[in-house]
This record gives C-alpha cells, structure tokens and sequence, in this order.
C-alpha cells in the first residue's frame, strides 16, 4: 500500500519555526534583536526573498517589528492577549454560547486562580479591590449604571487573575471573564433589574476578600466554589427572562 506524499514544508515556515523555537528554548525577550535578512539567507542558504517572507510572516503574527537605519533590523515585540483572545471570542459567538457552559470551566479556573494569588496581593490590590466593592454596593437605577456595575463585578475575579504569575491560568481566567463579558453587554444580561444577583456577588465578593487577606485556602475554595454556583444559577434565570422578553417585543411570525 502506497503512503500518502507527505508534503514539503517552505523554507520560509522553516524559519519562522526556528525563531520560535529560539524563543522558548533561548528565553528571548521582547526588544531582543532578531538576525538579520543576510544572516538568515547565509544561515539557511535561502534567498532574500524567503527570509524577508518569514520575517513578515512573524510580523503579521505581532511577534516582531522592523526598523530602519543604523539600528535597523527586526526585534521582539511584547505580544498581548487581547488580540487572540478576541479571536477566540468572536469564534465562540456563533457557537451560541450560554451562561451555563461558561461557568462549567469558571466553577475549575476561578477557584484556582483565587488559591493561586493568595500571599501575592498588595495593599494597592487589596484597596483597588475594595473599590470594586464599593462601586458595586453604591445604588443604582438607570440602565447605564447597572450594565457598568455587572462588568465591574466581572472585573472583580480580572483583578485577581492579573496577579497570577502562572501566565496560562490567568489568561484562561481573563478570556472566560471577557467572554462572560461580552455575554452580559450582547445580550443584556443586566436588564431588568437584578438586586438578588447583585446582592449576591456583592456579598461573595466582600468574604473572599477577607479570606484572601487571611490567607485561609479552605475558606477561599469554599467560598469562590460556591459564589461560581451561584452566579451560574442567576445568569441563567437573567438569561430565560432576557430571552422571554425578545420573545415578547419581537414575536415570531411564521
């Protein structure tokens, strides 16, 4: 039986490949300069044409920018999450995601991000989290006033997740916040008026910041377990009532 032709890789992902692996393997870090077109075309017997084509293959991808003149040449740039991260989100949109499938992962990832900073807090963390809190806490009755406290009760846990120094689980942490994010402002998730919810968070919110700044690991899974359960049990009666409501104000017509 004859094997499938495997293909050839170009020359140019070759390349590209190898910046990569130099990243990890040598801990390159952003500022750091890459080898020249020259030194690329003498070190993989390429032409100009190849290595200038990796090299802007690693520049669509956000990992280098060029310069000019006499310090010319490409450097590492600092890459950030926003930009897969949208991504990522805008390709789960047209999956029809709910509540209830973004708090299956926040029920495992919020407990651990909120075990993982426990003894890295600030003061400066500990009084921007407090704020929240108070913001939060302040009453509020105009539509505006309670989308912006539902975010900044999601903001909360990015707060947290922004001290983790494991760059993997705050980001899953950040991206399952912003996706939650972009589910309460598409489908407003804030309307009508959600006291029972927001009391909740608020309360939640105040004994995690306690246990955090007590350093009680029981107390901090407990209550981040259960404030997860909660809050998935009222997205999901906020997310029926939003959706009765389109029903009403945008009846079906066969």
């Amino acid at each position: 039986m004859l094997k499938p032709k495997r293909k050839r890789q170009k020359l140019s992902d070759m390349i590209v490949e190898s910046v990569k692996r130099s990243i990890v393997t040598e801990a390159l870090h952003p500022g750091d300069r890459l080898p020249t077109e020259r030194e690329l075309m003498e070190h993989f017997e390429c032409s100009k044409g190849t290595a200038r084509e990796a090299l802007k293959a690693l520049e669509v991808e956000g990992l280098v920018s060029t310069r000019t003149g006499p310090a010319g040449g490409a450097y590492l740039n600092e890459v950030g999450t926003e930009p897969a991260s949208r991504a990522l989100r805008n390709y789960l949109h047209f999956q029809h995601l709910d509540g209830e499938q973004v708090y299956q992962l926040r029920k495992v990832i919020e407990v651990e991000l909120a075990v993982s900073v426990m003894g890295l807090l600030s003061d400066d963390d500990y009084s921007a989290l407090q704020a929240n809190i108070d913001f939060c806490s302040t009453p509020e009755d105009s539509e505006e006033g309670q989308r912006e406290q539902r975010l900044a009760e999601i903001e909360f846990h990015t707060l947290l997740a922004r001290r983790c120094r494991n760059p993997l689980l705050s980001f899953m942490a950040v991206f399952l916040n912003d996706l939650l994010r972009d589910l309460v402002v598409l489908k407003k998730a804030y309307l009508p008026k959600r006291q029972a919810f927001a009391a909740a968070n608020i309360d939640y919110h105040k004994q995690l910041l306690l246990a955090l700044r007590a350093s009680d690991e029981p107390a901090v899974r407990r209550l981040m377990h259960e404030h997860m359960c909660d809050a998935e049990h009222h997205m999901t009666a906020l997310e029926g009532e939003v959706a009765r409501n389109f029903l009403l104000e945008f009846p079906h017509h066969p």
